[in-house]
C-alpha cells in the first residue's frame, strides 16, 4: 500500500525539478567518463563532481568505494554509495546506475558535439544522456523529493553510482560486491535501469551467457604475386568465420522470454593486418560476439569452436589462437514473483498506467554480477533505446516519469 496523498506531493515536487534535471544532465554530458579501454581516463572527474551535487542537495551519507586501476591518472575508478535512512531500516531499495560511457564513434553521425548537451523538441542530447544518466539523475531526483518535502521514505533509499559498467564491471560493482560483501542484503529491492523499451513495459529478470572471443590467425606473409610461397591468414581467417555461422544450427534451442529467443553468434570487430594491397597477410585478428541462452555451458561453445578452427588450420596450414575477452555465463534467473518484481509492477502501472511484464534478454547488465552474488536484481527502465548510437537522447518525460516510479518504490510498505 501506498498513501496517496503523500505520492501526490512528492510527484508535484519532482514535476518543479525538470530545470534542474535538465541541468544535472548537461552538466554530466560535459564531463567524459570514458575507461582506459575505450581511449579515456576514467569516471574520477565526474563522479567528484556528482559527489558535490549529492552533498549540495542534501544527502549527509556518501561513501566511496575505489578501485585500484593504474591506467587513469588518479590510479582509483570510484564507486560512489549514497544511503538515506527509511522508516524500515532492515530494508533498502537499491537504484543502481554507472557513470561511465562509451565513446561516440563517428563524429560526422553527430548533429553536434556529442559531450555538449542540449535541449531540442523535449529531448536532451549528448554522449550518456540516456545511458545510463537518465536514471540517474531521475534517481536522485526521487530522493531529493523526500529530503525537500520533509518526509521519510517507508524503506531506506540507496543510490549507487558505479564505474566501470561498460568495459565488465571489474572496477564497478563486481569490486564492490567482491571487496563489500555487507553492503546488500538479501531481502533489499535492487533495480538496474539499464535496460527497457519505448512503453516501459519490460522489466529484466534474466540475461543470456556472454561469450567475446579474440581469434588470431597466425600464417606466412609473402608477395602477393606468389601466393604459393606464404599461407594467408586472412583468407584462413576468413573461411573460419563462414564456419562458425553454423554454431547457430548446432545450439539451436530457443526460449521465448528472451528478446531474441535464440542464441546468436556474431563476428564484429576486425584488427588492421598488412597496409598494403600486394601482401599476403601472415597474421589476421578478428573478434566474436556470442550471446548463449543459459542452457549451454560456455565451454561447450569453445570446444566446439576450437573444432572447427583446428579443421581450417589443417586446410590452410595455419595456428589460430582463440583468446576469452569476456567470458560470463548467466546465473540463475531472477524468479518472475520476486519481490522486486511485484514491486516494479504496481510502480510502473501507478505511473505510467501499463502493466509490465518480466523478460529475458540478449544484451547484458550489471544485474548479473548482483545475480551471481545471489541478490534478486531486476532491470527496469521507460526509455527510447537510444544507447551507443549517434545523437544519443533522453526523453525529458521520461527521466521525470521514471524518477517517479522510484518515488513510488520508496513509499511501499514491506
Amino acid at each position: 500500500m501506498v498513501d496517496t496523498g503523500i505520492f501526490e506531493r512528492i510527484t508535484k515536487r519532482i514535476d518543479s525539478y525538470r530545470d534542474e534535471m535538465i541541468g544535472l544532465q548537461i552538466n554530466l554530458t560535459a564531463i567524459p567518463a570514458l575507461a582506459p579501454d575505450n581511449g579515456g581516463d576514467g569516471e574520477h572527474a565526474k563522479a567528484q563532481f556528482l559527489t558535490t551535487v549529492l552533498r549540495e542537495f542534501g544527502f549527509n551519507n556518501i561513501k566511496e568505494y575505489c578501485a585500484p586501476d593504474e591506467r587513469v591518472t588518479s590510479g582509483i575508478r570510484p564507486n560512489i554509495v549514497a544511503t538515506i535512512p527509511g522508516k524500515n531500516r532492515d530494508k533498502t531499495v537499491w537504484i543502481m546506475t554507472h557513470m561511465d560511457i562509451v565513446p561516440p564513434g563517428e563524429l560526422n553521425l553527430w548533429d553536434d558535439d556529442p559531450y555538449k548537451g542540449y535541449v531540442k523538441e523535449g529531448k536532451i542530447y549528448g554522449r550518456g544522456t540516456e545511458d545510463n544518466q537518465q536514471d540517474l539523475v531521475a534517481s536522485i531526483f526521487a530522493a531529493k523529493a523526500f529530503h525537500d518535502e520533509g518526509i521519510m521514505p517507508e524503506t531506506s533509499t540507496g543510490l549507487v553510482f558505479v564505474a566501470d559498467e561498460e568495459t565488465g564491471s571489474k572496477h564497478g560493482l563486481t569490486y564492490v560486491l567482491e571487496n563489500h560483501p555487507d553492503l546488500f542484503k538479501t531481502r533489499d529491492i535492487v533495480v538496474v535501469p539499464d535496460f527497457g523499451d519505448t512503453e516501459g513495459s519490460a522489466i529484466e529478470i534474466a540475461e543470456k551467457s556472454i561469450l567475446w572471443l579474440h581469434f588470431k590467425t597466425t600464417g606466412k606473409q609473402c608477395h602477393a604475386s606468389k601466393p604459393s610461397l606464404g599461407r594467408n591468414a586472412f583468407m584462413a581467417a576468413s573461411h573460419l568465420i563462414v564456419k562458425l555461422k553454423e554454431l547457430s544450427h548446432m545450439f539451436d534451442i530457443s526460449d521465448p522470454i528472451y528478446q531474441p529467443p535464440e542464441s546468436t553468434f556474431e563476428p564484429t570487430k576486425k584488427d588492421a593486418n598488412i597496409p598494403n594491397i600486394n601482401t599476403i597477410p601472415g597474421e589476421d585478428v578478428f573478434y566474436m560476439d556470442c550471446r548463449v541462452l543459459p542452457i549451454y555451458n560456455l565451454s561447450q561453445i569453445e570446444s566446439t569452436m576450437r573444432n572447427m578452427a583446428n579443421e581450417v588450420e589443417q586446410q590452410f596450414g595455419v595456428s589460430i589462437k582463440i583468446t576469452p575477452v569476456q567470458h560470463v555465463q548467466a546465473p540463475p534467473p531472477t524468479p518472475h514473483d520476486a519481490h522486486v518484481v511485484s514491486a516494479l509492477r504496481h510502480a510502473i502501472n501507478t505511473v505510467y498506467e501499463i502493466n509490465a511484464v518480466p523478460v529475458g534478454i540478449g544484451g547484458g547488465t550489471i544485474a548479473a554480477v548482483f545475480r551471481q552474488h545471489g541478490y534478486q536484481a531486476a532491470v527496469w527502465s521507460k526509455l527510447d533505446q537510444m544507447a551507443h548510437q549517434p545523437n544519443e537522447y533522453c526523453l525529458i518525460e521520461n527521466m521525470i516519469g521514471n524518477a517517479k516510479v522510484y518515488a513510488h518504490l520508496l513509499l511501499q510498505k514491506s
